[in-house]
């Protein structure tokens, strides 16, 4: 009840009858037979939202610049998705939250979910967020390396996780040389601040949010991608639940990939929005810093017609990559690795 300076308000309560009458009409009319009433529904949902989290793989960054987008233009409230995106402590946080059920969605980087399928979890993805790895060498300009074998007898970092080692190792060989040849230093995730300081000469790192970084720095860099010196074009980063998740809520899915899927083809379209977007959502994002990480995130993406989607040839090699630098003891096959039943892309093969 109302009250009016102590005193009950008869106008508020004849007010609120007259809404409560008029609501009543219009639920009957929507509910009616009558053809004439269907048409524009506006939301595409009635009934009450879902609550789904989303646990990403790092802070706020401008790879999920198309997750921030969908979030402003209220395409996972379309989907019928309340949709509460978490940043994670750590990456390992992001798998054990999900393994453990207790979030619903993740992201991750493409080798670690396979690290997960690997030790025998439910890990599985639902949409690539990257058709290519992010990740490779990156050195400074005025070090005057030109090609991956330049870094002999020199001092390269690594974060410490074993997949790093598997990236270095790839990329010196198919230049002819050898990962013995340089000196390799465990720097953590210290490798802007280390190649900047002089510390190294290089360090494994992704080049489009790393690389950037170090130009926006004020040092302009060279890098070395991994899919271009002989490893995998396998999806970088992955949005991913677990088997049972997605058997048990395949709306949830769909709906959290369908949302996911419009927010990034906008971001191909006008990444200044997206970037506008990804900032309103968040705390602590430079503008002119993701600005220029997501413009080289972007040939990463893929094509927007086909945005999410997973490629049988590009999980295979994936696969071959993973058990040859020792990342896994048994092959993966792509439909245990992803399923295409939101993307709307070709069904995954059961074997390699």
């Amino acid at each position: 009840m109302s009250y009016t300076d102590g005193k009950f308000s008869w106008k508020r309560l004849l007010l609120m009858l007259a809404a409560v009458m008029a609501l009543g009409v219009g639920v009957a009319a929507c509910g009616g037979d009558d053809d004439s009433s269907s048409g524009d529904s506006g939301s595409t949902t009635t009934a009450e939202a879902t609550d789904a989290t989303l646990v990403l793989d790092f802070i706020p960054n401008a790879v999920h610049a198309g997750i921030y987008r969908a979030q402003a233009a209220g395409y996972y409230e379309d989907n019928g998705i309340n949709l509460e995106i978490i940043q994670p402590t750590s990456t390992a946080d992001t798998l054990r939250l999900i393994d453990a059920g207790k979030a619903d969605i993740g992201i991750a980087d493409g080798i670690d979910m396979a690290g997960q399928i690997d030790q025998g979890r439910g890990a599985k993805g639902v949409m690539a967020l990257l058709q290519r790895p992010p990740g490779g060498l990156i050195t400074l300009e005025e070090e005057g390396i030109e090609s991956p074998a330049g870094l002999e007898g020199k001092t390269v970092g690594v974060t410490g996780v074993p997949s790093d080692n598997a990236i270095l190792d790839t990329i010196m060989a198919d230049d002819g040389s050898n990962s013995d040849s340089v000196d390799v230093v465990t720097i953590g995730f210290n490798g802007v601040q280390a190649l900047e300081a002089g510390k190294v000469s290089a360090f494994t790192g992704f080049i489009p949010a790393d690389g950037v970084q170090v130009d926006e720095d004020g040092f302009p860099t060279k890098s070395f991608a991994l899919d271009e010196f002989g490893g995998p074009a396998y999806p970088g980063l992955v949005a991913f639940s677990t088997e049972d998740k997605i058997a048990s809520d395949p709306e949830l899915m769909k709906g959290f990939v369908e949302a996911t899927t419009k927010g990034y083809q906008d971001a191909l379209a006008d990444p200044a929005q997206a970037v506008d977007d990804l900032i309103s959502e968040t705390q602590g994002v430079d503008k002119k810093l993701a600005t220029a990480q997501l413009d080289a995130y972007i040939p990463l993406m893929g094509e927007s017609d086909t945005y999410g989607q997973f490629s049988n040839q590009a999980l295979e090699e994936l696969s071959s990559f993973l058990v040859d630098n020792d990342l896994a003891k048994a092959p993966i096959a792509p439909d245990r690795y992803a399923t295409n039943e939101f993307t709307g892309g070709e069904e995954l093969s059961a074997g390699q």
